[in-house]
């Protein structure tokens, strides 16, 4: 585990800078996905204006450049479901009620020609977009439903690892980024989330 470090850095953020020691920092981007993120995903099928989240790409991925030269973990959350979308919650879950508008589970077709389906597994629609493909070390872990934290390894990875600082990036601000940041808090993480690297298109 690391052990806390002599060098402090200090980030300007609102409303007061935070203090975070790099040695117990990782980084995390959030369903930077082609289903949420790129042309012929589920957002761009449902005339979701993604504009906002590939603005995000650029700072992202210098995001991550920076963090992997100073060893600092990436860790990847992708919301993806099993083809018989059986853990997305039965007929009266909320989470499966959101998601019928948005197709989930309908088959399309990728834009390299391949078949795919809407935030299922294992598809084009649930990898992480090119842009930001995740490096050989990086962790990438599935979440199924909006944060990161609920019935996944995200926590236990995390102390693992001896993070106590994350900063965080990715989509949607106000869903699954805020979920996730919501539910770190609530276990004593110090968070930070990055304007530039976040989007908010819905």
């Amino acid at each position: 585990m690391p052990q806390p470090s002599d060098v402090l850095v200090t980030i300007g953020a609102r409303p007061q800078p935070i203090e975070i020691d790099t040695a117990r920092t990782a980084v995390l981007v959030i369903d930077m996905t082609n289903d949420f993120s790129a042309p012929g995903g589920m957002f761009h099928r449902a005339g979701i204006d993604i504009s906002a989240i590939l603005e995000a790409v650029e700072p992202t991925r210098r995001v991550l450049s920076a963090a992997r030269r100073a060893a600092i973990p990436v860790i990847y959350l992708r919301q993806a479901h099993s083809a018989d979308l059986s853990d997305a919650g039965g007929d009266d879950s909320p989470h499966a009620i959101k998601h019928r508008p948005l197709s989930i589970g309908e088959p399309v077709t990728a834009p390299d020609g391949r078949p795919s389906r809407i935030l299922v597994d294992g598809t084009w629609n649930t990898a992480i977009l090119a842009e930001l493909a995740p490096a050989e070390d990086d962790i990438v872990i599935v979440k199924r439903r909006y944060s990161g934290f609920f019935e996944t390894d995200l926590d236990a990875t995390l102390e693992k690892l001896g993070t106590k600082h994350l900063v965080v990036t990715g989509c949607t601000t106000s869903i699954c980024v805020d979920s996730t940041v919501r539910d770190a808090m609530f276990r004593d993480y110090r968070c930070i989330v990055l304007e530039d690297c976040t989007a908010e298109p819905i």
